[in-house]
């Protein structure tokens, strides 16, 4: 999510309905060519998909993305559209979206479409716009101010997970860098992943949040092999900030990761930036073209 990892419920709330400060961006020179699969977190368009969810992913579509996963699922609704409506869309624009970002609602108790509140529903309309993976995609400060918190998440997700599982999906967790900071002398990643069902929990490693804890990714996979299906691909710049970049423009090798897939379990990546100094279009155009050059 945001650089310090930290967001308030209300500034999650308000991520969703932001509109664009200036005007779309003008059509972008260059459109990748690519034949790989490539994915897009969502959450990087936050501003532009409030604005204008069909014509942000329409232009998602032009860049070469195949797949997108989407975040800020309420109440029945992907971007104000059903999800008979939303899955129409996408493969209209030749895309699918394999996996969806979900909170816990442990600090939101109203919102629909939560691991706690109307967790079906949003099983089963996950579901319907054909994704294989429903994510927990962040904990908010308020959820996990000690060690015993996380302890608690672990029944939450295994059970939210047996309902994603009796749908025909897979329930996957996402880390930023907190997970690594220890309370009480333990480190809470490590509580999670014991805790959870390896098979009905998988996870969603950001390379970047993993990074910028001083974690290895590579050594991440060789501890939990085949747990982690999914990726989210970010870079981090070589400055002291060690802000979001573009794919290939920072410091993390990801050939080196990727050569590693195996280990991992990966099925599918998805480019992400959740704060870009481009506009984000120009910078999701960078991170596809670079990733083009990387042997995946």
């Amino acid at each position: 999510m945001n650089q310090s990892s930290n967001i308030t419920r209300q500034q999650f709330l308000k991520m969703g309905a932001l509109a664009a400060s200036a005007a779309l961006m003008p059509q972008l020179d260059v459109f990748a060519a690519t034949s790989k699969k490539v994915g897009l977190q969502l959450y990087t368009l936050r501003d532009l998909m409030a604005k204008d969810p069909e014509g942000t992913l329409r232009k998602v579509a032009q860049l070469g993305y195949k797949e997108v996963e989407p975040f800020g699922y309420s109440d029945g609704k992907f971007f104000g559209k059903t999800p008979k409506e939303f899955a129409a869309l996408i493969k209209e624009l030749g895309m699918t979206a394999p996996s969806g970002h979900y909170t816990t609602g442990k600090t939101m108790p109203k919102m629909k479409g939560t691991l706690t509140n109307d967790w079906k529903r949003a099983v089963d309309d996950a579901a319907a716009i054909g994704q294989k993976y429903m994510v927990c995609a962040y904990l908010f400060p308020e959820e996990r101010t000690k060690l015993d918190d996380y302890k608690a998440f672990t029944d939450l997700f295994n059970k939210s997970a047996e309902v994603v599982k009796a749908a025909g999906m897979q329930f996957c967790y996402h880390n930023h860098d907190f997970e690594f900071m220890a309370l009480s002398g333990k480190i809470p990643y490590d509580v999670l992943t014991s805790g959870t069902d390896k098979n009905l929990v998988k996870l969603e490693l950001d390379l970047y949040w993993a990074t910028r804890a001083g974690q290895d990714p590579v050594a991440l996979f060789k501890k939990h092999p085949g747990r982690f299906p999914l990726w989210h691909v970010k870079d981090m710049e070589k400055t002291a900030e060690k802000a979001f970049a573009p794919v290939g423009t920072g410091s993390i090798d990801f050939q080196r990761i990727f050569d590693a897939k195996k280990t991992a379990g990966m099925t599918h990546y998805f480019v992400e930036q959740d704060v870009c100094k481009l506009p984000p279009l120009e910078s999701i155009a960078i991170s596809i073209k670079n990733i083009d050059k990387l042997k995946v």
